[in-house]
């Protein structure tokens, strides 16, 4: 497949379709909703020579993303893609309500069968990457923009990696958890170790640590501390192992376990929910590593994190330097809506809908 180059005021600034991998079948209609392909044969037969505008919005404060790859998938299967006018705005752009992002004139039969791939394009990415730029935000409410590493290896289909991850990029994530999440923005997936990992050593947090440093002795050492439900415990242990060489620990506890400090100190309980990760728990943990000492170690969460439950953290000041995010990361919560409000340069709408011009977007050159 030839490689177009998509140009916007004359600077190369878009991905390509040498980034997406396409399906070949989008061309034979396979992922269109079936009333779009009989009305491109009714254009082909009654309205050969009639040019739309098709015009493309949403309705929330968002952060967009997928017009690189709405306009490379637009240049790939359009009929005459040449003749198409494209406008668009770019990813990354803070965009409001009812703002337009994208108009496409040409030839109906030429584009509109692909207008739910395009809404469908847009929505998701759009989705994750207002959600990650929301907890980004949130992330930095204590006034200390703290790492945001986005984990939703495990929260969707597979395939879905490679977009979902450039979106967490446009919407500011620090690192992804896999390459293939960092493959269309050109970096390397990073991680340390999971609980099958300790498993493997019988539940030695140090034996399982030393392993991990033997074996990758260029990546930063951090552990994670709560496969035996006991994190300060396991945390002093790998600190005392490891030293300087420890850069930080991994407190992933499940909201529906009770960590053993609290089953030691129960006289702390009954004021605060204690289950998972909670508030009261990293301050123990922060407190414990200060004083031995360990003041270098920083303290990774992740676990079931919203931006409202990072809201919080960072409003109390709770002392966590990374947040690890899944599942919240990837609700699709922003819908976009394509219309034709332009037919032969006249407008023409269904009720309730009209062209609304943006001066914000640029023409799209190709190539």
């Amino acid at each position: 497949m030839k490689e177009i180059e998509l140009k916007v005021q004359g600077k190369i600034n878009r991905l390509t379709n040498h980034t997406f991998k396409f399906d070949e079948r989008v061309k034979e209609g396979w992922f269109s909703a079936v009333y779009f392909l009989k009305t491109r044969e009714i254009a082909r037969k009654f309205k050969p020579e009639s040019r739309v505008t098709m015009q493309f919005f949403q309705k929330n404060e968002a952060v967009l993303c997928g017009t690189d790859e709405v306009i490379a998938l637009l240049h790939t299967f359009s009929d005459n893609p040449e003749e198409l006018v494209i406008k668009s705005l770019k990813d990354g752009d803070k965009i409001s309500p009812f703002e337009t992002v994208l108009t496409i004139e040409g030839r109906y039969q030429d584009f509109g069968y692909l207008e739910g791939l395009i809404d469908g394009i847009l929505a998701r990415r759009t989705s994750v990457a207002t959600n990650v730029y929301n907890v980004v935000k949130a992330a930095a409410v204590s006034g200390k923009q703290k790492p945001v590493i986005f984990m939703g290896d495990r929260d969707d289909h597979f395939t879905t990696q490679a977009g979902d991850g450039y979106a967490a990029f446009i919407g500011g994530a620090t690192a992804q958890a896999t390459h293939a999440m960092s493959e269309w923005w050109g970096k390397k997936g990073m991680g340390t170790m999971p609980h099958a990992l300790i498993q493997l050593f019988n539940g030695d947090i140090v034996e399982a640590t030393k392993a991990y440093q033997e074996t990758f002795p260029e990546d930063e050492l951090i552990s994670l501390v709560d496969y035996n439900n006991d994190v300060i415990t396991d945390s002093l242990k790998v600190a005392r192992e490891f030293g300087q060489d420890l850069k930080g620990v991994r407190v992933d506890t499940s909201r529906t376990m009770i960590d053993k400090y609290f089953l030691r100190n129960q006289h702390l309980l009954g004021t605060f929910d204690p289950r998972g990760v909670n508030a009261q728990l990293i301050f123990a943990l922060r407190k414990a590593l200060d004083d031995e000492g360990f003041g270098h170690v920083k303290i990774v969460v992740s676990g079931g994190f919203s931006e409202d439950r990072i809201m919080d953290f960072e409003k109390s000041g709770v002392p966590v330097d990374m947040y690890g995010i899944g599942s919240s990361l990837l609700k699709i919560n922003i819908g976009f809506t394509g219309d034709n409000v332009v037919l032969d340069g006249a407008p023409q709408a269904k009720a309730g809908r009209r062209l609304r011009l943006n001066p914000r977007l640029e023409k799209v050159e190709w190539n």
